[in-house]
């Protein structure tokens, strides 16, 4: 057997497995998402004065990741998760998770700083928002959608 068909057939097993389809479609709904989120943020970036101060930082760090959240939340309601239980439990739960997120990102952004010429920028950005990206993943998969098939 040639390997390109063994493996080919190792991809379609792990494909196949309910999990990893999720997986998969939560991390495009959730770059979709994070390009949401970096358009705010740059945007607020050219508004905000100070934007490399903590402060303001947090501020447009977190509107942008919020409004990246609550559009992943209608996505991956309907796409990923196919949930037809209480919108409003879930958007709340949903949101919760993010909020949970967003404070590891916060977290992150100061710790990695000074690897980034001590101040707040694009930089930090990804770090904080690919910090988040497990938590919200399986929070949301195992408390928000669990019910869903």
């Amino acid at each position: 057997m040639p390997i390109g068909i063994g493996l080919h057939s190792i991809v379609q097993n792990v494909a196949k497995r309910r999990g990893v389809r999720q997986f998969t479609k939560f991390a495009i709904v959730g770059l979709s998402g994070t390009i949401l989120n970096f358009i705010l943020f740059t945007i607020l970036q050219r508004l905000v004065p100070n934007h490399d101060q903590a402060l303001p930082y947090a501020i447009i760090y977190s509107i942008a990741f919020m409004a990246g959240g609550v559009w992943n939340y209608f996505l991956n309601r309907r796409w990923t998760f196919r949930s037809e239980a209480n919108a409003l439990r879930e958007g709340v739960q949903f949101l919760s998770v993010s909020a949970l997120a967003l404070l590891v990102g916060l977290g992150a952004a100061p710790l990695t700083k000074p690897f980034f010429g001590n101040h707040y920028g694009h930089r930090t950005w990804l770090v904080g928002t690919v910090a988040g990206i497990f938590v919200n993943f399986f929070v949301n998969k195992y408390w928000t959608f669990r019910h869903t098939r």
